[in-house]
């Protein structure tokens, strides 16, 4: 027996329709994580999803902006949402189900990106993700002998040398800013997460999950940077069997500029 886990920040749910019905289809993931999904919960496509044996939907979306979406062909349960900074944006949702007998704790994050210019005191954008980054050291990644957590999503930060096409051309540019990296990681030390994506991985293999809309060509010039990330409580490592990150999607039809990241796990 396998878990599949996908994370997506699909920029506009009921857009991007389309091709979520394709992952799903070629794909079958047994549980979908979306982030930006811009879209209140009233006017989720609850019934695309239930059409396509996805049943089991935790939602926490707003109007235009931000939001989050966990899609399931297994029960769950919605545990919280999480407001984060005082502001109201809709960035969070966390769900448990079963899974080879015993309760897993998934949260599904979508961080803020944080705007152009890489200073908190000119520009709030970049204040609020440091603030939120700082605020996620409370989300630990809990486990015991029979529970474990899982944490995934857009976290706009790609924080090693080798997650950025240029590491020194981009040491000033928002998502891979010293300040960001250093404190990135270590609210994930300190709050007990391993980064899945990273396990058994050579540290000088280039992995990326985002390619911006700005290139004109954006397989050729190849300037990726890995936003989107898996973690997991250190429990579930030695159940860890791999992941696939699906370049393809950014080559379908009015794609996102973000692709699906499916991770699997043994266990039922």
């Amino acid at each position: 027996m396998s878990l599949t886990i996908a994370t997506w920040n699909i920029n506009s749910v009921r857009l991007r329709m389309p091709l979520v019905e394709r992952l799903l289809i070629e794909r079958k993931p047994d549980i979908l994580c979306l982030q930006e999904t811009k879209c209140p919960d009233d006017l989720f496509p609850f019934e695309a999803f239930r059409n396509l044996g996805y049943e089991h939907i935790a939602v926490h979306g707003q109007k235009g902006y931000h939001g989050v979406a966990t899609v399931s062909r297994r029960p769950l349960e919605l545990i919280e949402r999480r407001r984060f900074c005082g502001i109201d944006d809709s960035r969070h949702v966390a769900v448990r189900f079963q899974a080879g007998g015993a309760p897993v704790l998934l949260h599904n994050f979508y961080v803020p990106a944080g705007g152009d210019e890489p200073d908190p005191v000119v520009n709030w954008k970049f204040k609020h993700k440091l603030d939120f980054v700082a605020e996620m050291n409370e989300v630990r990644a809990e486990h015991d002998a029979a529970s474990a957590s899982i944490l995934v999503g857009d976290l706009n930060i790609a924080p090693l040398e080798h997650d950025v096409w240029s590491h020194k051309q981009l040491l000033n540019v928002v998502s891979h800013t010293p300040v960001e990296t250093e404190s990135f990681e270590a609210m994930r030390e300190a709050a007990g997460w391993v980064d899945l994506m990273r396990l058994n991985i050579p540290y000088e293999q280039k992995l990326y999950t985002w390619w911006s809309y700005r290139a004109r060509d954006w397989e050729a010039s190849n300037r990726g940077r890995r936003l989107d990330h898996v973690w997991s409580s250190p429990n579930l490592v030695p159940r860890f069997t791999g992941y696939d990150i699906l370049r393809e999607a950014r080559g379908w039809d009015r794609p996102s500029d973000h692709v699906p990241v499916i991770a699997r796990f043994d266990i039922g």
